[in-house]
């Protein structure tokens, strides 16, 4: 299904229904290429989970982490851009650091993908105009849950 995402607000309020739907173990795949949206829509998603504050985009970090009494859920937010093997995100712990979380996972592709999981909901940013687009796939334990 196709979400047209106009400007920043209609961004949060993507990312408000996205994060009203997440529990623990799910994964928000975004694709899209450089400056298509996909950290801005993090950034959303995680100030809809609770959180209060900067979130620096994990270029370089790969991983970062948001957990606390503000946090609906504890939150991973991950960028395997830099990643040139799926292997690699294995060596960074991913695992550990997704247990008992949600992670939202830029670049996925570089990480092996996570479309197999059940609990993935993929999104395709594109540039439209001034605007986005987004391209929602959800794995089987989102459908009843879509945004």
């Amino acid at each position: 299904m196709k979400h047209a995402l106009p400007d920043l607000p209609a961004m949060a309020d993507f990312g408000a229904r996205i994060a009203d739907a997440l529990k623990v173990g799910d994964v928000v795949a975004l694709s899209g290429g450089l400056g298509a949206g996909k950290t801005t829509l993090a950034r959303a998603i995680l100030a809809a989970l609770g959180h209060k504050g900067e979130v620096p985009s994990p270029s370089f970090a790969i991983i970062e982490t948001y957990e606390g009494p503000d946090m609906r859920l504890p939150a991973i937010h991950a960028d395997f851009y830099r990643l040139e093997r799926p292997e690699d995100a294995r060596e960074l712990g991913l695992d550990d650091y997704r247990h008992d979380a949600v992670l939202i996972a830029e670049w996925p592709d570089n990480a092996g993908g996570f479309t197999h999981e059940p609990g993935c909901l993929s999104i395709a940013l594109e540039i439209e105009g001034a605007g986005r687009i987004a391209i929602v796939e959800p794995g089987s334990d989102w459908l009843g849950r879509e945004p």
